[in-house]
């Protein structure tokens, strides 16, 4: 395993990203905990198993599952295989399964140890990385939820070979949106220039693709852990719409990557209309969301509109009661602002002007 980055968090602790050279290497560290651990997977990271190890939990795969019922049944395998508080809580699959398994972790007897195997790649590049655990309530995406990170993410990337060419793409949504972030554009030149081998999965590009885009994260999280200051929120550019478009359509008519993608895009374009946002640099950024052939002309309908406006509102970014909008001057450049609602639904409404 090569140690890719070590991300210091708050309370002097601190995540390593390791990064397997294949699936054996991974396999190898694995076995290195011993048995004194819970496996967590859903059916299909289950799948990458030809039989299971000892002491684990299968859940059922999908957003839809990320609620208290799933936490529970992690919880009660925990009690059920005597885990003590220095047993390892081994979350093994995408988001939704390395976020409740993170929870779970955090609060069995107030913090177990843990280590993530992130098998997606928006997993690899997003949630596994940086401390939050969630899960959705009330209708609201990662509504409820702690800061607790994992002392190990282990990355290998073989495991994106059998990933789904939709879900696949959807992971390069959110390093689309680190490529933006960072004041350097050697990751947006590295999708520029790799298109075909990324697209093809090739093992040492996406490898590359993956430790770039961390180490953006990175960099937002060591200088804000807890989001107290307002730095790491700028790493939700595009979610605020995103969220309310998955929420609105109760998360099944956009993946989260397509949805951040969208909003990104959106983000841009009302930036260009309140005038902080220079128009040549939303078309390079649009032109690399068109590169990966994201859907960022999509319009909601007008009848749409008001369950959009609420999802909006149940916004975790939310200060003072009003909601706050990443947007961005320039590359590495974003700030939070609020929005008026006319300029607003230009944006996001079909023919709304």
């Amino acid at each position: 395993m090569e140690k890719a980055l070590e991300v210091k968090l708050q309370d002097g602790k601190k995540s390593e990203v390791l990064v397997a050279n294949d699936i054996k290497d991974l396999s190898h560290h694995l076995s290195s905990y011993g048995g004194n651990v819970l496996w967590v997977f859903d059916r299909n990271s289950a799948s990458l198993f030809t039989s299971l190890p000892d002491q684990n939990v299968v859940l059922e795969p999908g957003e839809i599952h990320k609620g208290w019922r799933s936490i529970e049944i992690i919880l009660s395998a925990a009690v059920e295989y005597g885990l003590a508080r220095d047993s390892i809580f081994i979350g093994f699959g995408g988001g939704v399964i390395c976020d409740m398994t993170a929870l779970a972790s955090s609060l069995y007897m107030r913090g177990a140890r843990l280590v993530l195997v992130p098998t997606t790649l928006l997993c690899m590049v997003d949630a596994s990385v940086g401390g939050k655990t969630a899960i959705d309530f009330s209708n609201a995406k990662n509504l409820i939820g702690s800061f607790y990170p994992a002392e190990e993410v282990l990355i290998c990337t073989d495991t994106l070979r059998t990933l789904p060419e939709n879900e696949y793409r959807s992971g390069l949504g959110e390093v689309v949106k680190h490529a933006f972030l960072t004041k350097n554009d050697d990751l947006y030149k590295f999708m520029m220039d790799n298109h075909e081998k990324i697209m093809a999965r090739d093992r040492a590009t996406v490898s590359e693709m993956v430790k770039l885009s961390i180490a953006v994260k990175a960099e937002f999280i060591e200088k804000d852990p807890t989001e107290k200051k307002g730095i790491r929120s700028f790493l939700n550019l595009g979610h605020t719409f995103a969220h309310a478009l998955e929420s609105s359509g109760n998360f099944s008519s956009f993946s989260h990557g397509k949805a951040v993608a969208w909003g990104i895009s959106r983000a841009l374009e009302l930036g260009v209309l309140m005038g902080v946002t220079e128009e040549s640099y939303q078309k390079k950024c649009d032109e690399l969301l068109r590169k990966y052939k994201f859907d960022i002309d999509y319009r909601i309908g007008r009848g749409d509109w008001i369950s959009f406006y609420q999802a909006l509102g149940k916004d975790k970014k939310k200060l003072s009661g009003e909601v706050k909008f990443v947007l961005m001057k320039g590359q590495g450049e974003p700030f939070l602002s609020p929005v008026d609602i006319s300029l607003l639904k230009k944006v996001v409404i079909t023919y709304y002007r």
